[in-house]
């Protein structure tokens, strides 16, 4: 069958698809509970039943997203709201008429809830729509925290922020008993930010789900485009009676570092600093680091560059991690304004020393964002100078999750490499939304840049709207980024261009089918024109997914490809593209197997044209657990491209394994290891930790790279971590 019939075919399917008529679930409104004044504090044991301390459910009846929308749970949740002077509790029954079909998938702190049954809620304490924190757990007792910003329509099309690295200090128990499970939450009001009002009334949205079912409720009910994120249609919880806020941490750390090879024979050193939060308000949050360490956190994962632009590696570093999304402005991972990775890492990856910093973040009053942040990166004698970062950040929220602000960046080095005058850099930025009805959203922003010897064409400005429906959603964007547009401490991943993208998808339900739960035919485009007009890149993708009710799912996609090349370009030793317009077509296909079960498998396939030439892309990965305490993931991604008038062909292979076994919930030993035939690097990563806090506790690293492609002889680096920090709060 020729290309051409494939794709009629494939268009009259999915035109079929969209002219569908879906089932659409019953209005409900949003429900109501109260709290209330405990008598006694609870035992923290998970037996939230039999426990005096809680006398009867503050709220029960949970609703279906999936499978059946608008219908009953299948099993009954209860939920337990109480509070003392200094502690909001939360219990939870998840009664279970099958104890023996329940799943624990993994017991590590904020560890993914999804492979297994679970229960989670969130919290938005400002009753603002759009920011909030939420706590999860599973039966094997995990801590699940996580942050929501600035969006909370919570569908697969917003662009609020979901920071699952934001972490702070609670506790919580469960038990698996003849009636199902149970947990109680404990967590310090000082952990929590909130108004001035003596009695408050909190958005509350309750989470269940039924692995062994692939059953997700609420208690709130949200519909099948959104998550637990959506804030618009959570519940209340009134009669909430919230302490002054008095919270003063202080957390030191000691460290120890010993390293070899990199042509080096040992070196060693010893080192400490300190981290302090305080809170200014109960919702305004001051912290300062000293001497600033990451040495407990994970390596970057190996990543294949095949085309002309930059790559982009995610922030890991939990300083920077936290209340990231107060800081956010641009398009994630194509423009991003901020990008913390600019500070304290160098351009190869290597560590530059932070020397301290100060980060004012949270609300003033009820509707105002603010944020404010100053680090210091110390000089590295030939790499770089001494330099100043600063960012600050306000924002306005207004009604129907709208808002509007502003964005300040200043980068400042004291001291040239060359001699020459001081360099700086500056980034302005005016961005907002506005909520149109429901489901409707605009938003957009303008920046300009201020660099030496660069001026004219630096600004750049994005315009997008989203739309999410329960059967369609669609997504429109326009942006620029002039010549001279020179964020140095943001991404960028390519210069001078305008794109657009257009995104339509259809979500579609029938009952009558059986044990296929949902079909979403879609469609995609994204283009890049260059500043001289040039069509650099562009992206047509028809694609459907198949989701059974049993978790499996099937992509089957074509992917029409345009690449526009000025100079001609290496994307690997002796393989060179031409300078010149290339346009290819690709079939895709994406298997994904039920990820509760014990052994589960992800793959991406693609087979067709790759700028004039073939390609063969294969990316799988398998998944291995053992109960909720060994995980396993096995990863391959690998290229096959042969270039025109080329004999050679080009095989690139790039492998991971990362394993984990967890003693218990603050008790873990992680294992990374990667190889990259195209560099002939293979890395090793190994961390044990034992948490005493939410961010606290004993880390020993080790890390062991070999790179084969030195020359005449193999180049190995060793490194051993030792670290150990506690937190000490002043004021409990």
């Amino acid at each position: 069958m020729d290309l051409l019939v494939l794709l009629t075919r494939y268009a009259s399917l999915l035109l079929l698809l969209i002219c569908g008529v879906g089932v659409s679930a019953p209005v409900v409104s949003a429900p109501s509970a109260e709290a209330v004044r405990l008598e006694f504090v609870p035992e923290l044991d998970g037996k939230v039943l039999g426990d005096p301390a809680w006398v009867e459910p503050s709220l029960s009846g949970f609703w279906q997203q999936r499978p059946v929308e608008g219908t009953r749970s299948t099993q009954e949740t209860e939920v337990y709201i109480g509070y003392t002077d200094t502690t909001l509790y939360v219990g939870i029954v998840a009664y279970d008429d099958d104890p023996s079909g329940i799943i624990m998938a993994d017991s590590r702190r904020d560890a993914s809830l999804e492979n297994g049954d679970n229960v989670s809620f969130i919290i938005d304490s400002f009753m603002d729509q759009q920011n909030g924190l939420v706590f999860g757990t599973n039966p094997a007792g995990i801590e699940y925290d996580a942050q929501v910003s600035r969006q909370a329509s919570g569908s697969m099309m917003g662009s609020g922020g979901f920071n699952l690295n934001w972490d702070t200090n609670w506790r919580v128990e469960t038990h698996i008993g003849d009636y199902g499970w149970s947990a109680e939450f404990e967590i310090p009001f000082r952990s929590l930010r909130f108004g001035n009002q003596d009695v408050q009334t909190w958005g509350f949205n309750f989470q269940r789900t039924i692995r062994r079912n692939n059953e997700v409720a609420y208690w709130a009910p949200i519909s099948r485009q959104y998550s637990l994120s959506r804030l618009a249609d959570a519940g209340r919880v009134a009669g909430i009676e919230t302490p002054a806020m008095r919270n003063f941490k202080i957390t030191p750390y000691v460290l120890g570092r010993e390293r070899t090879g990199n042509r080096i024979s040992t070196f060693s050193d010893q080192d400490g600093g300190f981290d302090i939060k305080y809170s200014v308000t109960p919702s305004l949050t001051l912290d300062a680091t000293y001497n600033t360490d990451f040495a407990q956190v994970e390596v970057d994962e190996f990543q294949i560059n095949l085309d002309r632009f930059s790559l982009f590696l995610p922030e890991q570093r939990p300083f920077f991690l936290e209340n990231s999304a107060q800081f956010t402005v641009g398009d994630p991972g194509e423009m991003e304004l901020f990008f913390s990775r600019r500070i304290g890492i160098a351009s190869d990856g290597s560590a530059i020393p932070i020397k301290g910093g100060l980060r004012l973040s949270g609300k003033v009053g009820d509707a105002t964002n603010v944020g404010l942040l100053h680090m210091q990166a110390d000089e590295v004698a030939g790499v770089v100078a001494q330099t100043d970062f600063s960012v600050a950040r306000v924002s306005q929220e207004f009604d129907n999750r709208s808002s509007l602000g502003f964005l300040a960046i200043n980068k400042e080095e004291n001291g040239s490499l060359d001699g020459g005058p001081d360099h700086y850099n500056r980034t302005y930025a005016v961005d907002g939304q506005l909520g149109l009805g429901d489901d409707a959203l605009l938003s957009g922003f303008v920046a300009k840049t201020d660099t030496p010897g660069l001026s004219g064409d630096d600004m750049a400005y994005r315009l997008s709207a989203t739309s999410d429906t329960e059967e369609w959603s669609f997504a429109g964007s326009v942006t620029h980024v002039g010549e001279n547009f020179n964020p140095e401490v943001g991404f960028l991943r390519r210069k001078d261009y305008t794109r657009v993208g257009i995104f339509g998808l259809n979500r579609w339900r029938d009952p009558s089918w059986g044990n296929l739960l949902e079909m979403r035919p879609h469609i995609a485009f994204r283009g890049w024109w260059g500043g001289d007009g040039l069509y650099e890149t562009g992206f047509w993708h028809v694609d459907n997914h198949w989701e059974w009710k049993s978790g499996f799912e099937i992509h089957t996609g074509v992917n029409f490809l345009h690449e526009g090349v000025r100079e001609s370009f290496e994307f690997a030793p002796g393989f060179e593209v031409e300078a010149g317009e290339y346009d290819d077509e690709e079939l895709q296909l994406v298997l994904i197997t039920d990820d509760s079960q014990p052994l589960s498998m992800r793959m991406t396939a693609k087979i067709g044209g790759y700028f004039g030439g073939d390609r063969v892309q294969m990316t799988p990965a398998i998944n291995y657990r053992v109960g909720e305490t060994f995980n396993a993931r096995l990863g391959w991604t690998f290229n096959e491209l042969k270039r025109p008038g080329n004999p050679e062909t080009l095989r690139v292979n790039v492998g991971s394994l990362r394993m984990t076994y967890s003693f218990s919930p603050q008790i873990s030993l992680q294992a990374l290891f990667q190889y990259n035939d195209a560099s002939d690097v293979v890395a090793a990563n190994l961390r044990f930790a034992w948490l005493t806090s939410a961010d606290a506790g004993f880390y020993l690293v080790y890390n062991e790279t070999r790179d084969e492609d030195v020359g005449m002889f193999t180049e190995k680096r060793r490194e051993w971590i030792l670290k150990f920090s506690h937190t000490f709060d002043l004021f409990n």
